[in-house]
């Protein structure tokens, strides 16, 4: 199994390569940087930070979209961190989230997603493109170094962008919360695209937002706010999780926020059955049996995004639990 740490933009510089470097001394596999629009620092300059600072590390957006920039431009700069890093770049890519509404914009469609990827793909094996191609056209576009095949993963929750995750994908990044009727509804849909698919392997990366610590209750609390993410933008999770249709109408009506993070009153409306269930919090010892669970249903790789105060001491202890280094 591989072991990541996501991250937002948010860190000054020098204080993110110097994080950056300890993570990858910590014996984690991956780094995997949110694209959130106005909400963190640029993640091409902080992937760039990350390669640089460190040798083995794997970089992955998590996950950038394909409405806020051209499928070009996103094709140009996952070519320009390969020539950067050879082998260390992961193109995370999703329909989009919260952050993009105030930009004016609604999330993508699955099928200007599966076209943004497939152009991706093209420019990538060097392909001159001409014509329309999903919301973009082209007239002579053509990368200049092309650097051949590159490793795309998607973010996925809905049915549909999971069977077609499966289907177009070479990895999935998931966040269906941490319980077993989320996990199955997840991966049924994702069997399904798999069926169809020509590629020839497939990672499933499961996402864990939250906090280690040894007092239960401050990461409870500092959990919360991902918890009161799924009514807003994942419901079906909510539902399978024991959410009544009340508690996720009040939630939604109480969010607040571009990201989970300012999720405001509704986190507070959360119980700690629900953020245990949703998210991966509380002591290394209570966690533990989940990451045991994740490894025996066959998830090739996780990924720890740390929430709260204290974001280095969650890196530190899931390292531990997972007997890194």
């Amino acid at each position: 199994m591989r072991y990541g740490v996501t991250l937002q933009g948010v860190d000054e510089p020098d204080e993110f390569v110097e994080l950056t470097s300890w993570i990858e001394a910590l014996g984690y596999d991956d780094l995997w940087l949110t694209d959130s629009s106005l909400h963190a620092g640029e993640v091409y300059i902080y992937a760039t930070l990350a390669l640089r600072a460190t040798s083995r590390l794997r970089v992955g957006t998590a996950v950038t979209n394909p409405l806020t920039r051209h499928p070009a431009i996103t094709a140009n700069a996952f070519a320009t961190l390969e020539q950067l890093a050879p082998g260390r770049v992961v193109c995370g890519i999703g329909v989009g989230d919260r952050p993009l509404a105030e930009l004016g914009l609604k999330v993508a469609k699955v099928a200007t997603l599966t076209d943004a990827v497939a152009t991706l793909r093209r420019l990538w094996a060097g392909e001159r493109l001409d014509g329309g191609a999903g919301d973009g056209g082209f007239c002579g576009a053509r990368l200049r170094r092309a650097p051949g095949e590159l490793p795309i993963y998607w973010a996925a929750s809905g049915p549909r962008t999971l069977t077609a995750a499966g289907e177009h994908a070479d990895g999935v990044i998931l966040l269906a919360g941490l319980f077993p009727a989320g996990l199955d509804f997840a991966l049924e849909h994702l069997q399904r695209g798999r069926a169809r698919s020509r590629r020839p392997s497939f990672t499933r990366t499961c996402f864990l937002y939250g906090s280690l610590r040894d007092d239960e209750r401050a990461a409870l609390d500092e959990a919360r706010t991902i918890a009161a993410w799924f009514p807003q933008t994942a419901p079906a999770y909510a539902r399978l999780a024991g959410m009544s249709e009340e508690l996720i109408t009040s939630i939604v009506a109480a969010y607040e926020g571009g990201e989970f993070q300012k999720a405001g009153g509704a986190a507070r409306l959360i119980s700690d059955e629900l953020v245990r269930t949703l998210a991966f919090a509380g002591t290394p010892h209570t966690v533990a049996p989940k990451l045991a669970w994740l490894r025996e249903r066959g998830f090739e790789a996780v990924s720890v995004f740390p929430l709260g105060s204290d974001r280095r001491g969650t890196i530190e202890r899931f390292a531990a639990m997972a007997g890194l280094r």
